[in-house]
């Protein structure tokens, strides 16, 4: 099944393009996510991300799971895709 990258972009979580850059960056660097690259250019202020293969890490799941707030949304972000 092919990835669909829209499905966490910025404006499905209604969201502006440099916050969604900027917590895809963090949660890149705190090792929660992996198969994004992020760099940064002198032309924009916030960094650039590019989705290769986006996954989530054992860390990532671990925080999901001791977190009750993150893990509500997690779940209900889960039922939103079933439902698509």
């Amino acid at each position: 099944e092919e990835f669909d990258p829209e499905l966490i972009g910025y404006k499905e979580f209604d969201i502006s393009k440099p916050r969604w850059s900027r917590i895809m960056s963090m949660l890149k660097e705190q090792e929660y996510i992996q198969g994004i690259d992020v760099w940064y250019s002198l032309d924009q202020d916030y960094p650039r991300v590019k989705l290769a293969r986006p996954e989530i890490t054992l860390k990532g799941l671990e925080y999901l799971n001791e977190n009750s707030m993150t893990k509500k949304v997690h779940n209900a972000a889960k039922g939103i895709k079933e439902l698509i």
